[in-house]
């Protein structure tokens, strides 16, 4: 696997989206890539955690809470 391979595994690594035989051929490059394979592996890390935290929560509407209301008055009903 060429380190760009590994590179393109390593973002679906991240993500958890690798399949079991694709993990095998990753944990192998990424010991054979050593030190290079880790930077890029926390690098990728970093850059979803500052990524996810970058995301708003969306704001509900008042029709969503409206019906989410009405669901929970009709199960507190039965």
């Amino acid at each position: 696997m060429s380190f760009e391979e590994f590179q393109n595994y390593a973002r679906l690594f991240i993500v958890g989206a690798l399949e079991p035989d694709e993990a095998a051929e990753f944990e192998a490059a990424r010991r054979e890539f050593g030190e290079k394979a880790e930077a890029y592996i926390a690098e990728c890390y970093s850059l979803s955690e500052a990524f996810a935290l970058s995301l708003k929560p969306a704001k509900a509407s008042d029709q969503i809470k409206a019906r989410l209301m009405e669901m929970v008055k009709s199960r507190q009903t039965r």
